[in-house]
């Protein structure tokens, strides 16, 4: 497969290898396409919860919010649990 970057880009990949960042131009292909990849799995994890969650409201197991107010409580439970969470894996950890 050849790559074929634009002229901007070939300049970065040289100032990358100039400045000893990367080793040869093969590297900054490389990790252009380890980041596009974790991108992907991200934006796939992504449109895997946004499934669940609208299959979670098909079942009528969804949350209304309506106010600021609910949206404080919510995110103060989220809080809550995240710092529980955390909690118990660093114990466990530790």
């Amino acid at each position: 497969m050849e790559v074929h970057p634009t002229p901007g880009q070939e300049a970065f990949i040289r100032q990358a290898i100039e400045s000893g960042r990367i080793d040869r131009p093969e590297d900054a292909v490389e990790q252009a396409l380890s980041l596009w990849e974790e991108n992907e799995r991200r934006r796939a994890d992504i449109l895997d919860a946004v499934n669940e969650a609208r299959a979670s409201i098909a079942q009528g197991k969804g949350r209304l919010i309506t106010s600021e107010k609910q949206i404080d409580e919510l995110v103060e439970a989220t809080r809550h649990r995240g710092m529980a969470r955390l909690a118990a894996e660093q114990k466990t950890a530790g």
